[in-house]
């Protein structure tokens, strides 16, 4: 038998995932709109071997938003541009299921697809805040659970949709002139709650039969939708306890869903810090910390409580009273809820939230060490690294990566030219030709 192996996606974001990495000496201030930059990242990371390029995304901007997502790319054609200078890794993109058609993002993800051969990947997520309304479906703002409703049949259309044409359809002889069998066509004719939508598509599926489904719900009703659609779940534990118990949940619920806890890859986000030493990595990490003012932290801090001004709270005492602020206490939001209930001071959460510390931070031994031990206890199928100040991506690569390589957790070479073939996800049976074949 095989030994199980450790996946590895990047998420690329140009000008940091911080206030301040922008400002650093090495950082491209500009680099959320370079492609060059982006390129020699994606070439950087194929060269290494990662499973999954990974560009996130949202729906609006303000004045507290962080450098990176106030001037960007749009992922779907910042990722066709790379598939054109790839060949073997992951492309995945982030894109709304609550303000979007389904018909043009089955078409969007499905044209990434065939451009890359059988790379393309769609992180689903579902948006509810006031902000994202404001620029999407006429301002009209949609409750948790409803917007996972919505999703989970956004989900039935998009997989039927992406199933309009069986894989053998296109026979596109010219001697006879027949181009498609039309029996190999489907019509959707889907009409649900939400959506009325009649198909098909109009482009057939590649060779992995459709987009890998990355999904990041945390809240229960979340769990619950990730468990039955995804393929792979971005997740944010803070420990390792967490990260087993976390991954054992969602496998649980993918069996009560009537599928295998072996369909679904778990992805803890970490932003590695490496160093020499273990003192040369704090001190990277210090060199990020130290260039956001705390007037900066609290205003990026104020997105999460619904842009209530924080500067009229103290700064140094215990900041319990701002739970009531929180307007969502699950999911992502349940770690500020932690962290108030657990005495930390406004400043202490402001500052942690700009350029949050990772656990896993020190030599590239070191790092790699509790990557083994999360992967090996069960935390982790993979996991997803957010590129930590400019030097980030190029040290764990060259660092960590041979060491994973080495010690037989992570590949030498990739198994396949498809996402799925690498990430060890089963192709989908055209639904039509499984009923056919019954």
């Amino acid at each position: 038998m095989s030994r199980r192996k450790l996946k590895l996606a990047v998420n690329l974001r140009g000008a940091g995932g911080s206030m301040s990495e922008w400002r650093h000496p090495d950082s491209k201030a500009d680099a959320s709109v370079d492609f060059e930059l982006y390129k020699k990242w994606a070439q950087k990371a194929e060269a290494s071997l990662l499973d999954v390029i990974f560009i996130a995304d949202g729906l609006y901007i303000s004045e507290q938003s962080m450098p990176h997502f106030l001037n960007r790319f749009e992922p779907i054609s910042l990722l066709s541009a790379l598939a054109a200078v790839t060949s073997n890794i992951g492309l995945v993109g982030t894109l709304s299921s609550t303000y979007s058609e389904p018909f043009t993002v089955a078409r969007q993800f499905a044209t990434l697809d065939k451009i890359s051969n059988g790379r393309a990947g769609w992180n689903v997520v579902t948006s509810g805040l006031l902000d994202e309304a404001a620029n999407n479906y006429n301002g009209k703002s949609i409750e948790h659970d409803a917007k996972y409703k919505m999703a989970t049949e956004y989900l039935e259309v998009i997989k039927g949709l992406w199933d309009s044409w069986e894989d053998d359809a296109f026979v596109r002889n010219k001697e006879t002139g027949v181009f498609f069998d039309p029996a190999k066509m489907h019509t959707l004719n889907h009409k649900g709650e939400y959506f009325s939508v009649k198909g098909p598509l109009n482009i057939d599926r590649s060779p992995q039969g459709q987009p890998v489904i990355f999904q990041a719900g945390l809240s229960e009703t979340g769990r619950n939708f990730a468990a039955q659609v995804a393929d792979a779940i971005y997740a944010i534990p803070q420990t390792l306890e967490e990260g087993v118990a976390f991954r054992e949940d969602l496998r649980r619920r993918a069996v009560s869903f009537g599928r295998s806890a072996d369909d679904i890859l778990v992805f803890p986000n970490i932003s590695p810090v490496v160093g020499k030493t273990a003192e040369e990595a704090e001190q990277k990490y210090q060199a990020i910390a130290n260039l956001v003012t705390i007037e900066h932290a609290l205003k990026y801090t104020s997105r999460f409580f619904n842009h209530h001004d924080l500067t009229q709270y103290p700064l140094d005492e215990p900041a319990l009273n701002l739970i009531d602020l929180i307007p969502d206490q699950q999911g992502t939001f349940k770690n500020f809820t932690a962290d108030l209930k657990s005495g930390k001071t406004l400043r202490q959460l402001a500052l942690e939230a700009t350029t949050p510390r990772s656990p896993f931070m020190g030599t590239a031994e070191q790092v790699a060490d509790l990557m083994q031990q999360w992967f090996e206890a069960g935390a982790a199928d993979g996991f997803m690294l957010v590129q930590f100040g400019p030097f980030g991506l190029e040290d764990f690569l060259d660092g960590v990566v041979p060491i994973l390589q080495e010690r037989g957790i992570f590949r030498k070479e990739y198994e396949s030219s498809t996402l799925r073939g690498n990430l060890g996800i089963k192709v989908p049976v055209n639904r039509y030709s499984a009923t056919l074949n019954a």
